[in-house]
């Protein structure tokens, strides 16, 4: 998938790549690419999980992105252009097979009350519901980025036949699970709150759970598919998760 980013902070790259742009006094962004797109993507990871392997003394953060990499740093322990120095020798040096993360299999109830848009999505497609799920849940997802909200992660592989806008006017509550898409994108609620994206489902994954040892339950890089479940066995599913089983595993390691 290759697509020119349009946002105000996703403009293409003025040179060529990798471009290497001052964020404040105590941070750096490296751009490796202007578009949406897997291999920068791949390559965007692998070079994170080099810095995180490196435990480079003065860096407080890193923070990957669809096609670009910030790093946090103390300004104390470490300048921004050894920094560069040291990424610029990382970049030359990234193992191959880097950047591939975990396959997930996340059970969805499609429509009832938290997937709201199901009835509206295909009639605006000129399909049955029952072809919706099953594009929906045909399609191989990618984690480019987390971000937005906490454990909340942009998927991208979304069929072209799904792409939608947003709605017009956001809902002001979503609840957390709530299976979702916005333009070319997917999304699995993580947190409760206000959105402007369509909901198609529900999930009893909870994708952020703040008791958890790794709250996050996905990362940059991962991928999954949707399984579609009925509701009995969604809510069967939610309680076991109440109570404190994991009721999903990643089906591949890396």
């Amino acid at each position: 998938m290759k697509e020119i980013l349009g946002s105000r902070e996703d403009q293409p790259c003025a040179g060529a790549a990798p471009r290497f742009l001052p964020a404040a006094d105590g941070a750096l962004v490296v751009e490796l690419g202007a578009e949406i797109d897997a291999a920068v993507n791949a390559q965007i990871i692998a070079l994170a999980t080099a810095v995180e392997r490196a435990a480079v003394p003065g860096i407080t953060e890193i923070v990957p992105t669809y096609r670009s990499l910030l790093l946090r740093y103390e300004p104390r322990l470490i300048r921004g252009v050894a920094l560069e120095t040291l990424l610029r020798g990382m970049l030359d040096d990234l193992p191959e097979g880097e950047g591939v993360g975990r396959r997930w299999s996340i059970p969805v109830v499609y429509g009832g009350a938290v997937g709201q848009d199901l009835d509206e999505m295909a009639r605006m497609k000129q399909m049955t519901v029952q072809q919706v799920i099953q594009l929906h849940a045909a399609a191989d997802y990618r984690v480019f980025m987390v971000g937005f909200a906490p454990g909340f992660a942009y998927l991208g592989g979304l069929d072209k036949a799904l792409h939608t806008p947003r709605l017009a006017k956001p809902r002001q509550y979503v609840p957390a699970g709530g299976i979702g898409i916005g333009g070319q994108q997917a999304s699995v609620n993580s947190v409760a709150g206000p959105s402007g994206w369509r909901f198609i489902g529900w999930t009893p994954v909870r994708v952020f759970d703040p008791t958890r040892a790794e709250p996050f339950l996905l990362r940059a890089g991962d991928r999954l598919r949707f399984a579609p479940i009925d509701a009995a066995t969604g809510e069967s599913l939610a309680a076991r998760d109440r109570a404190g089983e994991q009721i999903i595993r990643p089906e591949v390691q890396p």
